[in-house]
């Protein structure tokens, strides 16, 4: 913040240097203003001295203060890179949960099913024979198991 106030004010300075007049204001958080048009009285007027150096003094300036643009915009990214991450790690637990959810049910109702079927492709039930039946079953906890697992 500081190094902002400084370049505002080498900018001002130079800026002042073509025929203005500068002063100096402290705010009501006891900063330091320089402006060439004070908004509260009293305002301390500062005598600025040309020199040739000025244009090059504004160039440093403006490139400073792309640089800063340009580390604002990066911090920016990244801030915006850290809370997409959150957000995905937030709908995978999410996601996880869902999926655990749905393979508790599964399983739960292929042990409480007396008979159990698989559907064909034109709509047919086949009922499954007693180690079809195991096999599914089993399939169903090794599911739930592994949805589950963290849970």
């Amino acid at each position: 913040m500081k190094a902002m106030l400084t370049v505002l004010a080498g900018m001002l300075l130079a800026a002042a240097a073509q025929g203005g007049d500068v002063y100096v204001v402290t705010d009501a958080k006891g900063n330091r203003v320089y402006t060439d048009r004070p908004q509260t009285l009293p305002a301390e007027r500062i005598d600025v001295a040309t020199s040739e150096a000025t244009a090059v003094d504004a160039a440093r300036a403006q490139q400073r203060m792309d640089s800063y643009a340009a580390e604002e915009a990066a911090q920016a990214a990244r801030l915006e890179q850290t809370a997409e991450a959150a957000r995905a790690r937030t709908e995978t637990a999410e996601d996880r949960a869902q999926r655990c959810m749905q393979a508790r049910e599964r399983y739960q109702a292929s042990m409480n099913a007396i008979r159990l079927y698989e559907e064909g492709p034109d709509g047919e039930r086949r009922y499954l024979s007693g180690e079809e039946i195991d096999a599914a079953r089993a399939n169903a906890k090794q599911a739930m198991d592994t949805f589950c697992a963290d849970q």
